[in-house]
């Protein structure tokens, strides 16, 4: 009979892989279960043509919340984060574009040539956003309270982020209240005058989600992300050696705290004995016995695909079959024989000059003004793919040219918006199609890119399901909305990472605080459940 785990961990993502950590740190047996032959879930490096490496999926960290980095003591194991000064080149189809450094000042530089009011402005909103962001700071790292009856630690907690919002005063309090609802079309609108500079920053609140500009609580989402960095532009932080280089040296900490780890195990349900999880049974037919089991799938194939229905209330099944995921996202990575010639880089001043290396070093934002984004958010309400795509782009091959052969390149492009299902047709038939909407969008900037491919590699939504193992192709594992943050994720009275079937845990990013590649769904979730089995 096989060995007795104190708990299985469902996925090697990097919320598991934190998880497992905390959890073998504590003392207990923990195995991870890994479908994949590697570790990582979406924040992976793979070799997709002959001598180019790129981050699969993720492109970026979360960026990673440093108690957890701390803790696993990641550097230890290997892992170096690059950091560019450049964080957002967006250029224009007019030929100017915009620079957003990590000094605001250098920023205020680059907009002033668009508008001195909006230079002004900069400097204001990044400094609210800033002390918004950090009284809210803590909530990452919060368990959320039970509602019906919340223990003194909830109100404790509760009380100090109160305590800390409090102390924003007046003004910033009411903008908080004020600015969580809106679109984030307006919240930008309220600050700056020029299309380019709205857009770059507004697309904070509409990336990965089923939103769009114009969409009520966008700004939320845009609060969130400021929670973990909170510049104006965003973060621009990623491993050398790509994403995978991060999930790899979690395992190893992991390994190093006393967890098991096993690749190529395909889960194919939960054991439920008498309303309690009690292991799994793979796809081969292993079964595996465990005191608790934990998942990082996401919160829907967890409980509706991992789990017979008849272990779940009806009123549960139907709020989980209602629990929004459905993605908007594709990636396309490109193999290049040399680095795309931007024609705002030629142009336009203030934004760097020669071949560019530091204006592309950062994220590259193709999206030139708010009804752009808005537009292309349109098609996917309607089940199209956006033939004009907003575009998140890297070229990580300028900071770590590791990843190439010598004077090649790679890019990796986040394309906003593909629906997961399509009014007509399926994936299989519109994957070249979406490959050539996102080259088309990207070659109106930088005419030479097409002659530079050697390869190219697309995934659709429909992929990120059926390869990585994401319900619906949302990278976020549900949507980042109102009715589904904090005590509301994955659903109200189920936050905090427990589920109605006893020793049954969820850690992934379909909990609070939600997706981005930082760590601290996983962390939280091991010191509830640390708690729980006390």
């Amino acid at each position: 009979m096989s060995q007795t785990r104190d708990f299985i961990i469902i996925g090697g993502g990097h919320n598991g892989l934190v998880t497992a950590f905390y959890l073998a740190r504590a003392g207990k047996k923990v195995l991870v279960l890994e479908r994949r032959g590697t570790v990582g879930g979406a924040a992976i490096t793979d070799e997709f043509h002959p001598g180019f490496k790129v981050s699969t999926l993720a492109h970026i960290s979360g960026p990673l919340h440093p108690g957890v980095a701390n803790d696993m003591r990641l550097a230890s194991h290997g892992l170096e984060m690059l950091h560019s000064k450049a964080r957002i080149f967006a250029p224009h189809p007019d030929g100017r574009a915009l620079l957003l450094h990590a000094d605001p000042a250098r920023s205020c530089e680059s907009i002033a040539a668009f508008s001195k009011k909006d230079a002004e402005a900069y400097g204001r909103f990044d400094d609210t956003l800033g002390r918004i962001a950090g009284a809210l700071s803590g909530i990452q790292t919060i368990i959320p309270p039970s509602i019906d009856s919340p223990s003194a630690g909830d109100l404790w907690n509760l009380l100090g982020l109160g305590k800390k919002i409090r102390g924003l005063g007046t003004k910033d309090t009411q903008r908080l209240l004020r600015w969580g609802p809106m679109a984030v079309a307006d919240l930008v609108a309220e600050y700056f005058e020029t299309e380019l500079l709205r857009a770059a920053i507004a697309a904070r609140g509409i990336f990965g989600t089923f939103l769009g500009p114009w969409s009520a609580g966008s700004s939320t989402v845009l609060l969130l992300r400021a929670v973990g960095d909170p510049h104006l532009a965003g973060t621009v932080a990623f491993p050398s050696g790509g994403m995978g280089a991060l999930t790899q040296a979690m395992a190893k900490a992991a390994l190093k705290a006393g967890a098991e780890i096993r690749t190529g195990a395909d889960v194919d349900r939960i054991r439920v004995q008498n309303g309690r999880a009690t292991g799994v049974v793979l796809a081969g037919g292993e079964g595996i016995s465990a005191g608790a089991v934990v998942s990082n799938a996401d919160p829907k194939r967890t409980l509706l695909s991992f789990v017979e229905p008849i272990h779940l209330g009806p009123d549960f099944l139907s709020r989980m079959r209602n629990f929004r995921a459905v993605g908007t996202t594709a990636k396309v990575n490109l193999a290049l024989s040399g680095l795309p010639q931007f024609t705002a880089l030629k142009k336009a001043s203030g934004v760097g000059g020669g071949d560019g290396h530091l204006a592309l070093s950062g994220r590259i934002h193709i999206g030139p003004e708010i009804d752009y984004l808005e537009r292309a958010f349109d098609h996917a309400k309607y089940g199209e793919y956006s033939s004009r795509p907003y575009l998140d782009v890297m070229i990580p091959s300028i900071a770590d040219p590791s990843l190439v052969p010598s004077g090649k390149h790679v890019m990796s492009i986040n394309m906003q918006y593909a629906p997961y299902k399509l009014k007509s047709g399926d994936w299989a038939a519109h994957r070249e199609a979406l490959g050539k909407s996102v080259i088309d969008t990207l070659a109106a900037y930088a005419p030479n890119l097409p002659g530079l491919i050697e390869h190219s590699q697309v995934i659709t939504p429909v992929d990120l399901e059926s390869e990585y193992g994401l319900t619906g192709g949302h990278i976020f594992h549900g949507e980042m909305a109102l009715d589904q943050i904090f005590t509301m994720r994955p659903l109200l009275g189920w936050a905090r990472y427990n589920t109605p079937i006893e020793g049954l845990y969820l850690c992934g990013a379909g909990t609070h605080p939600g997706g981005g590649v930082t760590g601290a769904p996983g962390a939280n979730a091991a010191r509830a459940i640390l708690k729980d089995r006390r």
